[in-house]
């Protein structure tokens, strides 16, 4: 089994890597809605929860054959 190198960002490559900005990364690190890790007084994020985050996000595209099965 091929396991995944976990590589840990700061806030700033956090938001770097998602295309958003440092206070929406805090916003979901107050709320929650991010998994996260603690290294002291420090705050990381580990790219493979960065991710998974993303991709609970994705919206598939409407096709013609969704359409016409009233799917959409």
């Amino acid at each position: 089994m091929i396991e995944m190198e976990k590589k840990y960002l700061t806030v700033p490559a956090a938001a770097d890597y998602l295309g958003t900005s440092e206070r929406f990364i805090r916003r979901l690190i107050a709320q929650r809605r991010i998994a996260f890790h603690r290294v002291g007084r420090h705050v990381r994020l580990a790219e493979v929860d960065l991710e998974a985050f993303a991709q609970a996000g994705r919206v598939e595209p409407i096709t013609a054959r969704r359409v016409r099965r009233g799917v959409a």
